[in-house]
């Protein structure tokens, strides 16, 4: 078991599920609401993404099942919720997506964090040690 590797395959993870749910909501503001697909005129560039998001999402997957060779599951699934801090940061510090920042969005945020760090912070070691028979 190589936790290193695990680690950064979890965190390539979340870097693609944010990448993508960023790539998403930028597509779905540009394109015409789905029962208007048939008839209106569809931004090429905003489908791209679109597809551009759905392949991250896929990447982010693989990555996902490579990290859970490597990382126990608690800690792992600890890790997704940096995205949720990731996507929330980004989104309302650039324009293009028109987010904003709130105390109690970014105070919930910081818990998040810090529950992850909590989660994260005690050694493998004991981990192992404690779930030996």
């Amino acid at each position: 078991m190589t936790l290193r590797r695990g680690i950064t395959f979890a965190l390539g993870s979340v870097l693609l599920v944010s990448a993508a749910q960023l790539g998403m909501r930028w597509s779905m503001t540009r394109l015409p609401s789905p029962d208007l697909w048939l008839t209106a005129s569809i931004d090429p560039v905003a489908i791209g993404v679109v597809l551009s998001a759905i392949v991250a999402y896929a990447l982010s997957m693989l990555c996902w099942l490579v990290a859970l060779r490597d990382v126990p599951l608690g800690r792992a699934y600890s890790l997704l919720s940096i995205s949720y801090a990731l996507v929330y940061l980004l989104a309302a510090s650039l324009p293009l997506f028109n987010e904003t920042f709130s105390l109690s969005k970014t105070l919930g945020v910081a818990l998040v964090i810090l529950g992850v760090i909590i989660i994260n912070s005690r050694s493998v070691r004991a981990t192992e040690l404690r779930d030996a028979p």
